[in-house]
């Protein structure tokens, strides 16, 4: 953990003695659109999917994020199993740590794959272990001296047993040091990498037996989970859960992170605009203010242009901040002020 406890070090040893939250080491978003039309690969940049623009990274630079969550396709890294990087799809997102990295913006690069390749899922006869660590190892190579651009090996992985994903995991954390990147690995859990579920086997074995075994020789990696608010915790209905319960959807993994010495990311979350769902997003957030030894950050869902409409969308409306920025805000300001 040498390398989390010197990035812990170095956002908050300054933090101001007025300011009244203390900030978690890495606050921002995601940006979503460069995952989308996987119906339609390899798709059209701009019609299909999308990148982050210039001033999508300033407004969030400007409210005080450090990290974006680069939401991408295995399918437009690698157009088939074992190729080169494509280098065209590359460049867009070297475009995006460039303009990042001049806002002072970490790159957390999320595969947002659900452990599939063209639907295929990882240890399966046609997508091995060894494809995913394959294409770790190019990702590695590439990056590998930007240590600023944080390695997100998989978005909730599912359908899949827990220990074919640990499997999946060590092999691909195991290609990214080979490849000689030092960079923190942001490594999820099986069933959709839930907060709420990760003591449960519901989706087999549960994550808190098995991802314990996760390897890493640099021990620079942090559990990614997810958690919506909704009933389901879906993220797909705008209403909430009573908002004094929201906390109890992390608070067993905060505990289960706690006691096995190890930290934690909220790599997804997010609720609609009405009071009870701002009072749970506050409260989530302060949860984890309050909890800091186990969780070094959080991005939120979702920034990018696209379903404009949709609840838990971030983008400015019309020019107009959303009603769930007032409450980010609070948190994400006093990140980047130190």
């Amino acid at each position: 953990m040498h390398a989390i406890v010197a990035l812990l070090t170095f956002c908050c040893h300054n933090a101001s003695a007025q300011q009244p939250i203390e900030p978690l080491p890495l606050i921002g978003v995601n940006f979503a659109g460069a995952s989308f039309g996987a119906e339609k690969l390899p798709g059209r940049i701009g019609w299909d999917y999308f990148y982050p623009d210039i001033a999508a990274i300033g407004y969030f630079a400007g409210k005080g994020a450090n990290v974006v969550r680069l939401c991408v396709l295995w399918e437009r890294l690698q157009t088939r199993l074992g190729s080169d990087l494509n280098e065209s799809e590359m460049k867009q997102i070297d475009a995006v740590i460039a303009e990042a990295h001049s806002k002072g913006i970490r790159v957390l690069l999320d595969i947002h794959n659900y452990a599939a390749f063209e639907d295929s899922r990882i240890g399966s006869d046609k997508v091995s272990v060894q494809d995913f660590a394959d294409l770790w190892r190019r990702i590695a190579a590439r990056y590998r001296d930007d240590h600023s651009v944080i390695f997100g090996l998989m978005n909730e992985p599912v359908q899949l047993a827990t220990e074919t994903w640990l499997d999946a995991a060590n092999a691909a954390i195991e290609a990214i040091r080979t490849a000689g990147a030092d960079n923190m690995i942001m490594v999820p859990g099986n069933g959709w990498s839930s907060a709420r579920n990760w003591l449960s086997s519901s989706y087999g074995s549960p994550n808190a037996a098995v991802m314990l075994r996760t390897r890493d020789p640099r021990n620079n990696f942090v559990y990614e989970v997810h958690q919506y608010f909704d009933p389901g915790a879906s993220g797909t209905h705008p209403n909430c859960i009573d908002a004094a319960s929201a906390t109890a959807t992390i608070a067993p993994f905060t505990e289960w992170a706690r006691k096995n010495g190890h930290k934690a990311f909220l790599g997804e979350f997010g609720a609609g605009a009405d009071s009870n769902c701002l009072e749970a997003l506050r409260r989530v957030l302060q949860f984890m203010q309050d909890n800091r030894d186990v969780w070094i950050g959080w991005t939120y869902w979702a920034a990018g242009p696209w379903a404009k409409d949709y609840f838990t969308n971030i983008e400015p409306d019309g020019g107009a901040d959303r009603p769930q920025m007032a409450v980010l805000e609070k948190f994400m300001a006093a990140g980047r002020r130190n």
